[in-house]
């Protein structure tokens, strides 16, 4: 795969910084899209722009604001509060955004001669998201080949790693203090380790103590 074109779903978050990661590791050529869907936290953009700048890879900037037209929730409104009541899907879900944002990767994809697309969807650690399911991405493959006729592929990286195993991932690929420093996971927009309040935030801190935790007991 190391001659082919790949396009990351690209946020600027630990997930699909790491996928980015993997991709410049996989890949012969890299690129990534970013989505402005007029989220809450538009930091994230600026963030993604940063990343890709300082890893020398081309990022596209796609205009999704009809998403935030259709899909009213707490990641478009601050008026929402963010939250999850026991048996319901978390406040921050939109609906159909992974569908979008990679149906949409898959147009730029095939126009810029990439077949290889790439997110950091996660069926382990996934607030119950229906859109982050293996089955969805297998699903969704199949559709963008009988619609484009075009041989896509849409590899998961992430998709059967807790927070705590996609930290060793970062690491493995040398990624780690990067990643940790320049990520913006949190929906408040704190750059790095965030405000620890959110729910973003409350998942990757507490899989990054269990990773550092086994770490150094690996280390004896």
């Amino acid at each position: 795969m190391k001659q082919e074109k790949a396009v990351v779903v690209f946020s600027g978050g630990q997930d699909s910084t790491t996928c980015l990661f993997w991709a410049l590791k996989t890949f012969g050529e890299v690129e990534v899209v970013t989505f402005d869907y007029q989220q809450r936290h538009k930091l994230e953009i600026e963030c993604a722009r940063q990343i890709a700048t300082e890893l020398g890879v081309k990022q596209t900037v796609l205009d999704m604001s009809l998403l935030n037209q259709l899909a009213p929730n707490a990641l478009t409104r601050n008026e929402i509060a963010i939250e999850q009541q026991a048996g319901e899907l978390p406040s921050t879900f939109v609906d159909g955004r992974n569908l979008l944002f990679l149906s949409f990767a898959a147009i730029y994809a095939k126009q810029s001669g990439a077949r290889h697309l790439i997110t950091g969807v996660c069926e382990t650690d996934f607030s119950g998201y229906p859109d982050c399911r293996d089955a969805f991405v297998k699903s969704l493959q199949v559709t963008l080949n009988l619609a484009m006729d075009y041989p896509f592929v849409i590899h998961t990286p992430l998709m059967w790693l807790d927070k705590a195993e996609t930290w060793k991932m970062a690491d493995d690929l040398g990624a780690f203090d990067y990643i940790r420093e320049k990520t913006l996971t949190c929906y408040n927009g704190i750059i790095g380790d965030g405000c620890g309040e959110c729910p973003a935030c409350k998942l990757r801190a507490a899989g990054l103590q269990t990773y550092l935790r086994e770490r150094q007991e690996a280390m004896g």
